[in-house]
């Protein structure tokens, strides 16, 4: 292992690629610290202290902690990740999205320039929402005000920075993207939850020092998130290999096909895109109850919506499971499979091809994507009862740990293949001839 990420220097291309994604990470970081003007930073923690283990608390662990400090890049990726989901859905409804989708690179760069304008429009509300939600009433448990002068200025400035601050996010994702190694949303995301590590494991450490929590119960903690690490690496590596042979066919004068090989098949094919979308979506109606006033009616539907209440937790599994089918519906196509592999001469054995093929191939991505996505809405409530009952004292876990999860196995994936694709060892094997271990430099 210590000898692959030495490896990684050694490739020139992938060296640029990995410092370059680092230097993203770190200004985003630095952007993450830098507080919104006019804000009284020590009111509004003494506030959100208070909203810690609710909704807030959540969207804050998104963000990576721009929420809780109020800063430029306080909305996060959220916008960018509200407009992707209803481009998505856009596609599945509208025909001429859904021809443009189809059209290749053109009609891809299309949707992501629309989409880049429904970002700025959606930061834009969030922003303003969010704004004079802080100029609203608002007192700090001590009685200092949040905003020491509230005005039409300071709301211009506040909508500005914030919306700003969401559109330069999304372009140093982009960025990534192209030039760096990984999925650029994905890393910025997975940089704030890990950013909240070491302080999630010292809290836990001085509860136990200070005998708020027993020895007993943080080992068990501990032990339960290890558990679950090792449980989601494992569900997010398997596959169900689906046979498929070819039948020899002759070109000229050479002969192809023969070949037995497997169609591969993730059990979690939508990885974190499910739950990202789900907490996008069940993060909304939240934010409005925030902005609506003090009604009885709002008081009753925030305490239904809160994190761990029955309400919100069947609605958040039913969401993962739903965009669990979705993401597969959008990525696999049955009927375009099938009729590839007859193309090519290629059928799975005991199926006819074509339409019997397609049905088979359909059958089985719905019984495993049902199981993946029970698991995952099961791995991202769970979290919440640990709180509930057993008081755990952060939210790295379930969804954070599907995300963390994730977004390495992605991000090492694609080192992996710079490595193997320049004859240098991967992460995850070595090669082997004749019972020696090689290396080629």
């Amino acid at each position: 292992m210590i000898e692959s990420f030495g490896d990684i220097f050694k490739v020139p291309e992938l060296k640029k690629r990995v410092l370059f994604t680092a230097v993203i990470i770190i200004a985003y970081r630095i952007g993450v610290a830098i507080p919104v003007p006019g804000i009284d930073i020590a009111a509004f923690k003494a506030f959100f202290a208070q909203q810690s283990n609710t909704l807030f608390g959540f969207m804050d662990m998104f963000s990576g902690g721009a929420l809780s400090r109020l800063s430029i890049f306080t909305l996060g990726i959220m916008p960018y990740i509200n407009a992707s989901i209803i481009f998505s859905l856009l596609q599945a409804t509208v025909p001429y999205l859904e021809k443009l989708s189809k059209e290749g690179e053109t009609g891809r760069k299309k949707i992501t320039q629309w989409t880049r304008y429904a970002t700025l429009v959606l930061a834009v509300i969030q922003s303003l929402g969010l704004t004079l939600f802080m100029i609203m009433p608002m007192k700090a448990p001590g009685g200092a005000s949040v905003v020491a002068n509230p005005g039409a200025m300071f709301v211009f400035i506040t909508v500005l920075t914030m919306t700003t601050g969401t559109v330069f996010i999304m372009w140093l994702g982009e960025q990534v993207t192209e030039s760096g190694i990984g999925n650029g949303i994905s890393l910025i995301i997975f940089a704030g939850i890990v950013d909240r590590l070491p302080s999630a494991v010292k809290n836990l450490f001085d509860m136990i020092r200070t005998h708020e929590m027993s020895l007993f119960t943080g080992i068990l903690i501990l032990v339960m998130v290890f558990a679950i690490m090792a449980i989601v690496v494992w569900v997010e590596t398997g596959q169900r290999k689906i046979p498929v042979q070819y039948a020899k066919r002759v070109v000229g004068r050479k002969m192809y096909g023969g070949q037995s090989t497997f169609l591969p098949i993730k059990v979690d094919q939508s990885g974190v895109i499910a739950v990202i979308f789900a907490v996008s979506l069940m993060s909304v109606p939240m934010t409005l109850a925030q902005f609506s006033g003090d009604s009885g009616f709002m008081k009753k539907f925030v305490d239904w919506w809160m994190r761990g209440s029955v309400l919100y937790e069947v609605l958040y599994a039913v969401l993962i499971i739903f965009f669990c089918y979705f993401y597969n519906s959008i990525t696999l196509n049955p009927k375009d499979i099938a009729e590839n592999m007859k193309k090519w001469g290629g059928f799975v054995p005991g199926i006819r091809p074509g339409e019997p093929t397609a049905n088979y191939i359909q059958w089985i991505l719905a019984r495993i994507t049902l199981g993946g996505a029970i698991f995952v809405a099961f791995v991202a409530i769970l979290p919440d009862y640990l709180r509930k009952f057993i008081n755990v004292p952060f939210f790295f876990g379930g969804t954070a740990l599907l995300i963390v999860v994730g977004v390495a196995l992605d991000t090492i994936s694609q080192i992996e293949s710079h490595l193997i694709m320049r004859h240098y060892d991967g992460f995850l094997k070595k090669g082997r001839i004749k019972g020696r271990w090689f290396n080629v430099k």
